[in-house]
């Protein structure tokens, strides 16, 4: 089964988060910000098994939009996940092939498109 990655500086959330995914997917990790994943990703034999990156709430440095464009410089054929923060809309995405979910997303849209990005079946903004 292919890792999740999920990018969340808001601990409360980031532990709902992560339990909510690991319901459904077996290895789901958590860092707290964007540097870290970027760190991680650059590690052979963790990107190997990189099958999906989520990205939540960034509370400091690179911002979302930035984040995965860096991320696809890196990994260019990389499914990203990014669940809407305050403020972040949908067209902040539009230039990235990341899919795009609003804030208040149900737990089951959540786990069904994770689902589908896995599956490769799914990778625009929705």
């Amino acid at each position: 089964m292919a890792t999740i990655l999920l990018v969340d500086g808001d601990a409360l959330q980031a532990y709902l988060r992560k339990t909510i995914l690991e319901r459904r997917f077996s290895d789901v990790q958590r860092v707290a910000d964007p540097a870290e994943a970027l760190c991680l990703v650059e590690q052979p034999q963790f990107a190997g098994n990189l099958g999906l990156v989520i990205s939540g709430h960034h509370a400091a440095g690179i911002g979302g939009p930035a984040f995965v464009a860096e991320l696809h410089e890196r990994m260019p054929r990389l499914p990203v996940l990014v669940l809407g923060g305050p403020g972040e809309k949908a067209s902040d995405y539009a230039h990235s092939d990341a899919c795009f979910l609003p804030r208040f997303t149900s737990t089951d849209e959540l786990l069904a498109v994770a689902g589908q990005m896995l599956a490769g079946q799914t990778r625009r903004s929705a």
